[in-house]
């Protein structure tokens, strides 16, 4: 079997990272793999052991040159199969190209939000099967209109062997001035409107008063940055919680916090709560998108409501004051992940969908 993959993003993110997990396990059960991405991108390194790689220009949406560039290369290549990853630049696009080459496609669909009826209707009809992250994901596309036998949910992975050690507590505390004593609660997401870091600090300032010696480390970048900069600093925060940048090394520190916390509004599943989990770190997150199918509620963290100020506060104040339920809903989170959210898990169910298209 050939698959050709589309994968646009340019760093080697969430989404790109599952697609080299999905590439090295399809290469172990021989699947010949190819790799279209931009030029430049993080994801052309990382993937060279496990696929071919084609390099081409990408410029987005509104690309329409991409589709006479990809459909040349799955003309010349002539694969079994198109599995686009991507959504900016390559699920539209991507899908016509495939078309066009009469190659059958398929779509990884990774975030929640709505699209608009219209394109909904003409979108979908490009792909043989949307493989979705989360069944939340699904649910929201099955509202939309897209047949039920179309979707298939595979959920999103993490490899959890490199989050799985001891911290090493003084370097930790180090690398991000930290003082000697005082618990750690961690944020990784990016810098975007929905994934609720201003509803944090709303909530923050209750929980310091019981806390006062607690220390907050927001993991990520994006387009709010300066202004949640701005914010700590307004507000006399800057000595409880300061920003880290995007780490590619989180595997090395997650281990070390007392909590994560993800008050998101939004979200297609959170590879960032994966991790968490897979570091054995108590998790606190909303009740919306793909977030409960990773957080159990009571087993490995706890689920509020969106917007429940009130809920949040008093959930972060209940796990921080019990040592002994963050260490179980540990123990409870790396079995999580090994059981549900292994690479070997993801590469199966994709693998499924490829043969379901092929051989049916």
């Amino acid at each position: 079997m050939k698959v050709l993959h589309v994968e646009t993003g340019r760093h080697l993110y969430g989404g790109a990272r599952q697609v080299v997990y999905l590439l090295e396990g399809l290469q172990n059960s021989a699947v010949e793999n190819i790799l279209v991405c931009p030029s430049g991108s993080e994801i052309a390194e990382a993937a060279k052991s496990y696929a071919q790689v084609e390099t081409v220009r990408a410029g987005g949406d509104l690309d329409i040159g991409f589709v006479f560039r990809l459909k040349k290369i799955i003309k010349r290549e002539k694969p079994d199969l198109v599995h686009l990853h991507s959504r900016r630049g390559a699920d539209v696009l991507g899908g016509i190209a495939a078309r066009l080459a009469g190659v059958p496609c398929v779509l990884s669909r990774r975030v929640d939000n709505p699209e608009p009826s219209w394109l909904v209707g003409i979108k979908y009809r490009l792909y043989e099967r949307v493989i979705t992250i989360s069944d939340g994901i699904r649910l929201v596309l099955l509202a939309e209109g897209v047949a039920a036998d179309k979707l298939v949910c595979v959920h999103s992975v993490v490899d959890p062997e490199p989050f799985q050690h001891t911290c090493e507590c003084d370097v930790f505390r180090r690398e991000f001035g930290l003082p000697e004593k005082g618990m750690v609660i961690g944020m990784i997401a990016q810098f975007i409107p929905r994934k609720g870091h201003h509803f944090l600090l709303d909530v923050l300032p209750e929980v310091l008063e019981k806390y006062p010696d607690l220390q907050v480390r927001l993991f990520g970048q994006g387009p709010l940055t300066e202004e949640i900069e701005s914010r700590i600093r307004h507000e006399n925060l800057q000595e409880r919680v300061q920003l880290t940048g995007f780490r590619n090394d989180l595997e090395r520190w997650l281990s070390c916090l007392d909590l994560v916390v993800h008050p998101a509004e939004m979200e297609g599943l959170g590879v960032s709560l994966l991790q968490a989990a897979a570091a054995g770190i108590a998790i606190i997150g909303n009740r919306a998108g793909g977030i409960p199918e990773i957080v159990r509620d009571g087993e490995n963290g706890l689920l509020i409501e969106p917007g429940d100020k009130v809920g949040w506060t008093n959930a972060m104040i209940s796990l921080l004051s019990d040592a002994g339920l963050r260490q179980k809903m540990a123990e409870k989170g790396r079995e999580i992940v090994t059981m549900h959210f292994s690479p070997k898990v993801m590469v199966t169910g994709n693998l499924a969908v490829y043969q379901a298209i092929l051989n049916p």
